[in-house]
């Protein structure tokens, strides 16, 4: 992954896949995680054992030692992506199904178009991207209006708003890193976001006092195996993936990855865990969709006409 390379349509076609699916499947991950794990630590274990595996693997492969400035571009976006948004999606969790929580972070795409927008320079959205927005707000309102969801399947008020701080700092740490001037190669990025976010979260988890509330031989073989899977493919894997389509991709784009990830999260939750699922939600979850498309098709033809 070579930032000064042009990636070809192949590339980019698994890097969404990867992206759209694998952190689909997160969410069920981090549901299973946390009912023995407290939030906060367990999402900083996951990203420090990734971390330091990515940045060992980089230094034996010669890769340079970052630079201070580098540290400190890097820890910025860490702590925004992996604090603010990953860490609190960990805590929601304990209280809110995986597929809400999945679909809640649906309406992202509005603050990653927006903020992209407002930022110096930044980008003014186009009428194809607007209008997959209002597609996929529609079908996020489908989803989440009344009578789709069992009384017990809806969130506490505490859980929506947190979920919408995270899905803002998540995007605010997306188009720090964007946009940094660092010059750090991909993959240290990656490795060092990783490490900075998880030394954060590992210390906060520490202050609400979820050290005590940990205790390793109480955690289920369920919640062990959910965080194996978070760090080798959640993290490893996908984490540097995202952080490589920043590079090469408009935040427009890349936000699609938000309504994809309700539908895979839904059906997941609902097929493993037994989590809500009707017709309403196999409605919403096609329209979900289509907003997809409508935002790919309209970026592709606003290329095409400059």
């Amino acid at each position: 992954m070579k930032s000064t390379a042009t990636p070809s349509r192949g590339s980019l076609l698994l890097a969404f896949a990867a992206i759209y699916i694998i952190w689909g499947s997160t969410y069920l991950g981090i549901r299973v995680a946390v009912e023995t794990i407290p939030p906060f630590l367990m999402a900083g274990m996951r990203f420090a054992i990734a971390g330091v595996v990515l940045f060992t693997y980089l230094r034996l492969r010669g890769a340079a030692w970052p630079t201070p400035q580098q540290w400190k571009d890097h820890t910025i976006a860490g702590v925004l992506l992996l604090l603010g948004g990953n860490a609190i999606v960990s805590w929601a969790e304990l209280r809110t199904p995986s597929g809400l929580t999945a679909l809640i972070l649906g309406a992202s795409p509005i603050v990653a178009v927006l903020l992209d927008w407002m930022r110096p320079g930044g980008k003014r959205p186009t009428a194809g991207v607007v209008a997959g927005m209002a597609v996929g707000i529609a079908g996020l309102s489908m989803l989440l209006g009344p009578g789709t969801l069992p009384p017990g399947y809806r969130p506490p008020a505490f859980d929506l708003i947190a979920l919408l701080l995270g899905s803002i700092s998540w995007w605010i740490g997306s188009l720090y890193s964007k946009h940094s001037r660092s010059g750090a190669p991909l993959m240290m990025a990656s490795a060092m976001q990783m490490l900075c976010g998880s030394a954060a979260m590992l210390l906060t988890g520490c202050l609400l006092g979820e050290g005590g509330q940990l205790h390793f031989g109480l955690v289920s073989a369920h919640s062990w195996l959910a965080f194996a899977y978070l760090v080798t493919v959640g993290s490893i894997l996908a984490f540097p993936t995202y952080v490589w389509l920043l590079e090469h991709t408009t935040p427009a784009k890349l936000s699609t990855y938000a309504y994809v990830n309700p539908v895979v999260a839904m059906f997941l939750g609902w097929a493993i865990l037994g989590e809500a699922m009707n017709l309403r939600v196999i409605l919403a979850a096609a329209v979900i969709i289509g907003a997809v498309a409508i935002i790919t098709i309209g970026k592709t033809w606003s290329a095409e006409k400059t």
